[in-house]
């Protein structure tokens, strides 16, 4: 994801990266060919004139206004509700670290509290990856020992194994001291909120906005600028091409940043910035074990203008 401070309106005029111009440009391209041609026929296909006028597509674009509205709010309630997931996964993180370093027994190794930690982040790192559909074995060899290692051979949910490794953990750490009970439901409250993270974050990657949805919609906004020049070209003639490629960029541009919002752990520009996300997880854990912090992973970048 591309995150920037807020600039003029000048610059923003001339944002090239995360804009997704680039990604539509051989639309654009193919937009500004067909309405040339339509200039060039006179509005013509064959020899026929096309009996088209402005009027049809005010009625028409207002239809697709309120349909693109839709599809773009459904969008961006996956993305909202995705970082909401994840803000939760940063909050229930920070708080199972406090209780097991405050709660678990004072002659607890701290062999023992950092393998427990160590655990936590890989979990982050697990889901982060299953999400995307990448190999985590590299991130996981970071902070995993070889035995835990080989117990996660085969699995196929490797979050769910690992969350799981944790509370037996806790369990077995906690045995029959006085308190105990108490404390392992402290702990389990948790564990159940990165568990509920895990099932939201998974639903989502699941269930993707039905599949007719963007067919229709791709094949209405296609159909709407490709016939938009021939409507025009009798009241705009030459300024054709100019106007129905802005009007195409707009509607254009509109279905790719829905298609991109609606997978928020995608690796499109922007999409969630899982990796600075994940580190930043990472970091609020190992400052809470007084542990050495690696970098920081930042989502802000600068303007890009080529």
């Amino acid at each position: 994801m591309i995150v920037r401070p807020r600039q003029n309106w000048f610059l923003m005029l001339f944002v090239w990266n995360g804009s997704v111009l680039q990604t539509i440009i051989p639309q654009l391209v193919f937009m500004g060919a067909v309405s040339s041609l339509a200039v060039f026929t006179h509005g013509k296909v064959f020899g026929e004139k096309i009996p088209l006028n402005t009027a049809p597509f005010t009625l028409f674009g207002l239809a697709l206004a309120i349909f693109l509205a839709f599809r773009n709010n459904a969008s961006y309630d996956r993305f909202n509700e995705a970082r909401h997931l994840w803000g939760n996964l940063l909050i229930a993180s920070r708080s199972l670290t406090s209780q097991m370093l405050c709660y678990l027994p004072e002659h607890l190794a701290a062999a023992d509290r950092t393998r427990l930690a160590n655990t936590l982040i890989a979990f982050i790192y697990a889901l982060k990856h299953r999400l995307r559909a990448t190999d985590p074995a590299e991130d996981l060899r970071r902070f995993l020992g070889p035995e835990q290692m080989a117990a996660l051979q085969g699995k196929s949910y490797t979050p769910t194994a690992l969350l799981n490794d944790l509370r037996r953990s806790f369990a077995r750490y906690q045995g029959q001291a006085a308190g105990a009970d108490t404390t392992r439901w402290i702990l389990d409250t948790q564990i159940n909120e990165l568990g509920k993270a895990l099932g939201g974050c998974e639903r989502l990657v699941s269930t993707p906005i039905p599949f007719a949805y963007n067919v229709l919609l791709h094949r209405t906004v296609y159909a709407y600028c490709v016939l938009l020049p021939f409507g025009l070209v009798d009241s705009t003639e030459f300024f054709t091409p100019l106007l129905c490629v802005f009007i195409s960029y707009t509607l254009i541009a509109l279905e790719a940043i829905a298609s991109e919002v609606a997978e928020p752990f995608g690796l499109a520009p922007n999409a969630l910035a899982l990796d600075a996300m994940t580190r930043n997880i990472e970091r609020s854990i190992l400052e809470l074990c007084d542990r050495e912090l690696p970098a920081e992973t930042v989502a802000v970048r600068p303007y890009q203008f080529t």
